[in-house]
């Protein structure tokens, strides 16, 4: 073997040597996966929109989780690892996150837009989400799947005359569309955190500053609210309109829901309030924060739920209306309330 064959093989074991040594924990092998991954390239990998991935995120079918420092959420490399190898992939997903407006709603029902839109607005099926027009006017989307089953499940609305109870409440000028929006987006960013405080914000969100005081009356506990409010991981409307649209259509508008959202505050707050005080100013750290968690299962609730609000109005599902609260605490949560009724004047 001449000299220059015993340098070659010399410097080919030393470099194998090292490349050992940095794949075994020295420094990150290059071969080694990251753990986890951005949104976009995520969408990518699944192939899908990024609007589709968005949604999915919503609606708790992709796991994310927050990234070091409070930057934008990522997702694990063995949850997209998951997703491929479920059947169908990635056509299903694709499909449980397809999105129809009113037209095409009507047509996946096979019904007229007009007797779409009068379902939509009786409660009988749930906008997932909306976009504003070049008029500025909100249009709902509608989850294809939602459509199916709704189909399958109540096939005498879709043809003959209107219920009598659903017709009266349709000319009485009810609109359930952003109510049952407001409901399921709230019951979404509830499954999303077991902390306390952070479900009290939740339901604190859709109320007005003037109804959250009337049930918040300490303005430290309404700023702790502000701060550990969860928000939707992705989907954050972009445009001022869009924010300000969003904004409105979070507010409850009818005395009925005003008082379910008073209800559910009251209970989450005093939840919140038995598990750690609000912190107040010069508190060095006295209120824990939320840590950073993985969302997209349901993390289980560690106290009672509060009351829930239901999910559509009796003229659409025939069903009684559920009582806010129990008989026994029913007339103390009010009174605390400080809640006179629709006709208190």
């Amino acid at each position: 073997m001449t000299v220059k064959e015993v340098l070659r093989a010399h410097s080919a074991a030393h470099e194998d040597a090292s490349a050992e040594t940095k794949g075994e924990g020295g420094h990150a092998s290059s071969v080694a996966p990251a753990a986890t991954v951005a949104a976009g390239r995520a969408s990518q990998e699944l192939g899908v929109r990024r609007a589709e991935f968005e949604l999915a995120v919503h609606l708790g079918l992709i796991a994310v989780t927050g990234a070091p420092g409070g930057g934008r959420p990522r997702v694990h490399e063995d949850e997209i690892a998951r997703l491929r190898e479920q059947p169908g992939f990635p056509d299903a997903l694709v499909e449980r996150v397809r999105t129809v407006g009113t037209a095409q709603g009507a047509a996946l029902l096979d019904i007229a837009p007009a007797r779409f839109t009068r379902l939509a607005r009786a409660g009988c099926v749930s906008p997932v989400t909306f976009y504003l027009n070049r008029y500025r006017a909100v249009v709902w989307l509608y989850l294809a799947d939602e459509l199916a089953a709704f189909a399958a499940r109540e096939p005498e609305l879709l043809a003959g005359r209107t219920p009598p109870e659903m017709r009266t409440m349709l000319e009485s000028g009810a609109d359930w569309r952003a109510r049952n929006w407001r409901s399921q987006r709230i019951d979404r960013l509830l499954d999303r955190t077991t902390d306390p405080w952070a479900r009290t914000a939740v339901q604190a969100s859709a109320l007005d500053p003037v109804q959250l005081a009337e049930v918040v009356d300490d303005p430290y506990e309404r700023a702790y609210l502000v701060r550990v409010r969860p928000e939707p991981v992705f989907g954050r409307p972009g445009s001022m309109a869009a924010r300000e649209a969003m904004a409105e259509l979070m507010l409850a508008d009818d005395p009925d829901e005003i008082l379910w959202r008073r209800v559910n505050l009251t209970l989450e707050l005093d939840s919140a309030r038995g598990d750690r005080p609000a912190p107040r100013p010069g508190d060095d750290g006295g209120a824990r924060a939320t840590p950073p968690a993985r969302t997209g299962a349901r993390p289980r609730a560690v106290r009672p739920a509060p009351a829930a609000e239901p999910a559509a109005p009796p003229a659409c599902t025939g069903a009684s209306r559920p009582a806010a609260v129990g008989r026994t605490t029913r007339k103390g949560l009010l009174a605390r309330l400080g809640w006179r009724g629709r006709g208190a004047g």
